[in-house]
């Protein structure tokens, strides 16, 4: 990147910014900017979008959405030994890097939005990638202030992220990421291109909301995911008995049989015994 850039490379502005990498942040920079760059493009074109990107360090990614041509990046970093590497990059792309030092997991980036719609691309931090996914899944009110996620995780969560029924990996995380979006795992990166290496794998998954997800009360359909997946061995006749309704009931609504288990049902089964254990709740309400 420093050749199209003329920026230093990235193991310099580490060691003159006294960067390395801390664990408790959960931070493993991604050094192969060819990588960063083949992350950067599969958020699409970038011309006159703005992105949100979280964890950025020593900005080796966030010179990557620049370079392709981002109009602009909302970088959210919360260790603030990166922040000077970070002006470096603001320097250089003048107007068109915004700088907050703030904990992605309280900071809240719609009011720098002004009403437009962004994308977040993001190497997020291992600790703490599950709950801003989560988060942002969890946006109300839908569509969401995003039009895109591109994000990397350890391979393991990604795999949970996309799965569909009959999979190993499906479970709770994969029916609200389904309903809420279309999810695709991308592409792997291998353990040698981060600095520490990590101990695992790690993916990009591309998510795009969708328009209109199946109409669901999504706490209900969190309640019953976690039901179900709490005891997946089990029957759906027993792991849904802790709603406190009947659960051939809810298995009825979705025109399943309650002796299937969770992993075989798909997130249209779910959403309709979502909304069923919803509407059980509203008639106890009201009488």
């Amino acid at each position: 990147m420093s050749a199209i850039d003329g920026l230093p490379p990235l193991r310099d502005v580490i060691r003159r910014h006294d960067l390395a990498a801390r664990k408790s942040l959960g931070q493993n920079f991604l050094l192969d900017l060819n990588l960063t760059a083949r992350i950067a493009r599969a958020a699409g074109p970038l011309d006159d979008v703005t992105v949100v990107e979280i964890g950025p360090g020593p900005g080796g990614l966030t010179r990557a959405l620049l370079a392709t041509g981002a109009r602009r990046v909302i970088a959210i970093e919360r260790d603030e030994r990166a922040l000077g590497a970070l002006e470096e990059i603001a320097a250089h792309y003048p107007g068109r890097l915004e700088i907050v030092c703030a904990d992605a997991m309280e900071f809240d980036p719609t009011p720098l939005l002004g009403g437009e719609r962004a994308k977040i691309v993001a190497n997020l931090p291992y600790n703490i990638a599950t709950p801003l996914l989560i988060g942002w899944l969890c946006t109300e009110p839908w569509p969401p202030w995003y039009d895109m996620m591109v994000l990397m995780f350890q391979r393991e969560v990604a795999q949970r992220i996309v799965a569909r029924e009959d999979d190993d990996a499906y479970g709770r995380l994969a029916v609200l990421s389904n309903w809420r979006c279309e999810t695709n795992m991308l592409f792997d990166i291998a353990p040698s291109a981060f600095v520490p290496q990590p101990k695992v794998t790690s993916s990009v998954v591309r998510l795009a909301p969708r328009a209109a997800p199946e109409p669901c009360n999504r706490a209900a359909l969190e309640q019953v995911a976690a039901a179900a997946f709490g005891q997946r061995r089990k029957m759906l006749r027993q792991s849904l008995k802790s709603l406190g309704v009947d659960p051939a009931r809810l298995a009825a609504a979705a025109g399943i049989d309650p002796t299937r288990r969770a992993e075989t049902v798909a997130v249209s089964g779910f959403v309709a015994m979502a909304n069923e254990l919803n509407n059980i709740r509203n008639t106890k309400t009201q009488t």
